[in-house]
């Protein structure tokens, strides 16, 4: 595995912040530049990509398909969701290729999608609605899902038994079994981030929806309530069920610290800051991990409190600017603690399976701390090495670039977007008939000669971001293989606030 050179890295196009604009109360002042905002010339048609990955999320939906929907190969799936247990869960998300509403990671991308909006919504113009449609379909669902006190109902499908048929979630006949947590069997991660997701979407509503942010707000307080009350990793008592597919490998500690982070950010209460002061340390602050998903939250708590010391100049958390600038220099080749690795052609590479989450959640990251180090006129320090704002954003585009297509296949990695994408990608939906064209059911196991095929996918995947190349940037394009061409939801939600950014920042919006 290649490490790149600093100025292959480094040494890229130059571009400025010129104008920041949030979607939120938090908004920062305007600053404008005096000049051109997008100096030199665009990679890619930004505002496009942006349109698509947000577009993405509606061959996602569950449930009651609205006469608006753009997909229109997709239709009403998963209508009697929850009625085992005698609690309403339709709607909501599938995670990524298959049919199962995994509430872990559904709640994760709803906080990135949000956090998209909050920090770059302003950006977005005529897609602001719609990345507000995708935030309010998921919210809708987590609302169902916490509607009893001190419960989360957390997955909807028996996981095992759906991946042993290939169909459409059409046609699904694979057990619905519901999966809660309650005081009984706790799931202090999934419910705080759950809890995150909720106050994170009562920001994007603050103003367009007054009623439903406090509604949201009101749940976010009372799910977060029961997370911290009620301690312990969901996986332990839901092992059989949850895992491997989502298992919480990091513990349960980094999602109530980013619960809290999300509630101090929402409600503004001192009961929350006084919670990240007394238990940070011990839910692992200062720990010197550098991977930020849907499992492990530290870097993006990390990244969200140093904003209130930075913008809002809360003192008190001045530690999380030193604990943001340790992640940010460990993602700096040939800098002090530099700890990440990087393809031959210069992607970030984390894992095997479905690497490009990390490409995106980082580049999102980078954007945002380039925004708060921006406002505030601050810069990173790596030992010797000073890191700027504009470093931080060169970086970010980098990777956003190779993932459009800059890469030594000349592949887009996004479905639908530039002349070269996968097309047999693994996702049942799309790589079987419509309903429309074929109206007759497909069977469970009838569905594997399709996901043995050679064929492209019928049904194109609008906006999709795959797992990604391996560690030598190579990519086969085969369905069977899920690490490297099945999108997943957590890809897109990050992606959608590093597309807008950089698509305000060459003028395309």
């Amino acid at each position: 595995m290649g490490t790149p050179s600093v100025p292959l890295l480094l040494t890229l196009l130059c571009f400025t912040h010129s104008l920041w604009v949030s979607n939120g109360d938090d908004a920062f002042p305007t600053q404008k530049s005096q000049h051109n905002p997008h100096h030199g010339t665009a990679n890619h048609n930004y505002r496009d990509a942006l349109s698509k990955s947000i577009l993405y999320f509606e061959g996602q939906r569950s449930g009651r398909i609205p006469s608006n929907q753009r997909l229109s190969w997709r239709k009403d799936s998963g209508l009697s969701d929850g009625s085992t247990m005698h609690v309403d869960l339709v709607g909501g998300y599938y995670d990524a290729g298959d049919n199962v509403k995994f509430g872990f990671p559904m709640a994760f991308t709803t906080t990135m999608l949000s956090w998209s909006v909050i920090e770059f919504g302003g950006l977005m113009k005529g897609e602001l609605q719609n990345a507000r449609e995708a935030i309010r379909w998921a919210t809708d669902y987590l609302l169902k899902a916490t509607s009893h006190p001190n419960t989360v109902y957390v997955q909807v499908g028996d996981a095992n038994k759906d991946h042993e048929c290939w169909e459409r979630p059409e046609d699904m006949d694979t057990p619905r079994t519901v999966y809660k947590i309650d005081p009984s069997t706790p799931g202090s991660d999934v419910a705080a981030e759950t809890a995150a997701a909720l106050a994170a979407a009562s920001l994007v509503f603050r103003k367009s929806d007054p009623s439903y942010s406090k509604l949201l707000l009101n749940r976010a307080v009372s799910v977060f309530g029961f997370a911290d009350k009620y301690r312990g990793a969901y996986s332990n008592g839901l092992n059989n069920f949850v895992c491997p597919f989502y298992c919480s490998y990091s513990g349960y500690q980094d999602e109530l610290l980013w619960g809290a982070a999300w509630l101090h950010k929402a409600t503004k209460n001192p009961t929350y800051l006084d919670y990240i002061q007394v238990n940070g340390q011990t839910l692992g602050a200062g720990e010197m991990d550098s991977t930020f998903g849907w499992d492990n939250k530290h870097v993006g708590a990390r990244i969200l409190l140093s904003k209130a010391f930075l913008v809002q100049d809360v003192k008190s958390l001045h530690d999380y600017k030193d604990h943001a600038d340790n992640y940010i220099c460990s993602l700096i080749p040939g800098a002090p603690f530099s700890q990440t690795q990087y393809t031959p052609g210069g992607l970030l590479y984390k894992m095997s399976d479905s690497n490009m989450q990390y490409v995106t959640s980082t580049s999102f990251l980078l954007l945002t701390y380039a925004k708060y180090l921006t406002f505030s006129s601050k810069v990173v320090t790596c030992g010797g090495t000073t890191v700027s704002p504009r470093t931080l954003r060169n970086i970010a585009k980098k990777q956003v670039d190779y993932l459009l297509g800059d890469n030594p296949l000349g592949m887009s990695y996004m479905v639908g977007y530039g002349e070269r994408y996968p097309e047999r990608i693994h996702h049942r939906g799309s790589s079987l008939p419509s309903v429309t064209r074929h109206p007759s059911k497909i069977q469970c196991s009838s569905g594997f000669s399709a996901m043995n095929s050679a064929s492209p996918n019928p049904n194109v995947l609008v906006g999709a971001v795959v797992g990604g190349p391996d560690a030598n940037d190579r990519f086969p394009d085969r369905r069977s293989d899920y690490e490297q061409s099945e999108p997943a939801t957590y890809i897109n939600a990050p992606l959608v606030g590093a597309l807008a950014y950089l698509a305000h920042s060459f003028g395309q919006l």
